[in-house]
């Protein structure tokens, strides 16, 4: 796979609150404007991949979305591996296309988190989460659930809640440089750390956004993808790994299943993380990015707190991780939120990323993980082929 399939259109959709615009909407709306940006017919498409959305579900989501824009794929699904969707259904859609069910297919994920729902909905989805028997009954957050895991590395590595905390400053520093982003403001850490406690030790900065949003792409093949306008950006390496359902039945807090989507990852695009030279990794709150930045191998376990006070994640550090603002400052529309951080890969590998671009960015590593630390994809892109 290494090298032989490519990313030839990208697109996000207006981020933030957007009332009045239905997901549906936001959905199509990213996939015609990826469509633009690869510089293709809707009819040049073969292949569709989406991800159900919560605020207006389908029971075929992908087929209604086809029916709204009106191609007719011969390869069309829906997935869903919570966040870490994006990645999980870019790695079989590249699969489908080197196998020969398809050559050239469209993913498009959108939702409104934010317009959609009510506040009776969303706490009734909150509530959903967790083992019926063995979790729920104690009444936990999916906030609380990530606190656990917070704690644990706190306890275990003597992290600190002002070492989290400049994670979210990192990532707003970015945010401040993307006119798209929902959160723009300057924040520090004081600001973290006196932000409203949600769950110890977290706090309301600490936590992801709610967001309305939608964001495509486009991918096809290594030989078609030199016929379209923008330099192609090519798929290294793919790898997954599969913890765990319920975060009681996780075998480790600090240490997940990362450690070997990384591995498989690294292995297949012939890298290490020190070729790396950004990384979009999952902050659906602080302490994940930590643990993914030791798990992908970018510092030894147990220095993830040293390695962002470093500076090291801010662009001009030793590795810029999320550099659109991430899912804590750039938008969280749920399952969609990788698909930023996708496209703004993208961006940074043609070298159009504006004020926030990293000078040379030529590889770069995409991570995300689904459930309570459950399900990882990483994804190694490139501007070559090898």
């Amino acid at each position: 796979m290494s090298g032989k399939v490519a990313i030839v259109g990208a697109a996000d959709t207006e981020v933030g609150i957007l009332p009045g615009v239905g997901a549906t909407q936001l959905c199509v709306d990213a996939a015609c404007r990826a469509l633009s940006d690869a510089g293709i017919s809707k009819d040049q498409v073969d292949g569709l991949v989406t991800c159900n959305s919560m605020a207006e579900p389908y029971m075929y989501h992908a087929e209604a979305i086809a029916e709204y824009i009106q191609i007719f794929p011969r390869y069309c699904i829906s997935a869903s591996a919570g966040g870490g969707t994006t990645f999980s259904i870019l790695h079989h859609a590249a699969s489908a296309i080197l196998t020969g069910m398809c050559h050239t297919v469209l993913i498009s994920m959108a939702d409104t988190l934010r317009s959609g729902l009510s506040r009776e909905q969303a706490m009734l989805m909150q509530s959903a989460t967790g083992h019926g028997q063995f979790e729920r009954p104690y009444g936990p957050t999916v906030p609380a659930y990530y606190a656990l895991i917070a704690q644990a590395h706190m306890a275990q590595y003597g992290t600190t809640q002002e070492q989290f905390a400049q994670i979210a400053v990192a990532c707003r520093k970015h945010a401040a440089l993307n006119p798209a982003a929902q959160m723009r403001e300057p924040i520090t850490v004081e600001d973290v750390i006196n932000s409203r406690l949600i769950a110890d030790p977290l706090h309301l900065l600490d936590c992801s956004l709610v967001s309305d949003g939608g964001s495509a792409v486009i991918l096809t093949s290594a030989e078609r993808a030199v016929d379209f306008p923008h330099s192609p950006v090519y798929l290294l390496g793919v790898g997954e790994g599969h913890g765990h359902e319920h975060i009681s039945q996780a075998q480790s807090l600090t240490t997940s299943a990362a450690v070997e989507s990384g591995q498989r990852a690294y292995a297949m695009a012939g890298l290490e993380p020190k070729d790396m030279d950004l990384a979009q990794l999952y902050d659906c709150f602080t302490p994940t990015v930590l643990l993914e930045l030791e798990d992908l191998g970018f510092c030894d376990k147990g220095e993830g707190g040293a390695f962002v006070e470093s500076g090291a994640i801010e662009l001009g550090g030793a590795l810029p991780v999320n550099t659109h603002g991430g899912l804590l400052s750039h938008c969280h529309p749920g399952n969609p939120g990788s698909m930023f951080a996708l496209t703004e890969t993208v961006a940074q590998l043609r070298g159009v990323a504006g004020e926030r671009q990293v000078d040379g960015a030529a590889v770069a590593m995409v991570h995300a993980q689904g459930g309570i630390m459950s399900s990882h994809t990483s994804v190694i892109l490139g501007r070559e082929t090898a």
